[in-house]
């Protein structure tokens, strides 16, 4: 089982920048991807980007040159720096671990972008 605890969200006005961190722990070498997930009032949570444990990175097009994710092996964290935010940027952001078979969430961080 992999536990994953997040941080780092809070309020920033428009063109801020705030940076997530996703601390994982438990079987963590299992994990084969990990991703930030969003979720705005009223909408499905959407994929915001990956990171293979290979290091290999993906985002969605829309989000691309703005949001970048890494991750830190020594301390089994992964972050997501996060750009020229806008208000339509604003949701709750979710860290996720796939390792094996197996799905895990964080219990999520609120990002309030104001204009």
């Amino acid at each position: 089982q992999v536990r994953l605890v997040e941080s780092g969200g809070g309020l920033v006005q428009a063109g801020g920048s705030l940076r997530l961190s996703c601390a994982a722990s438990g079987s963590i070498f299992r994990i084969n991807v990990m991703s930030w997930y969003r979720q705005a009032p009223g909408k499905q949570r959407e994929l915001v980007a990956s990171i293979t444990s290979g290091g290999s990175t993906d985002y969605v097009d829309s989000l691309k040159g703005r949001f970048t994710i890494s991750r830190d092996n020594a301390k089994n964290t992964v972050y997501l720096q996060m750009n020229s935010l806008k208000p339509e940027d604003t949701a709750v952001y979710y860290c996720n671990a796939f390792a094996g078979s197996l799905s895990s969430w964080g219990q999520g961080t609120q990002v309030t972008v104001s204009s």
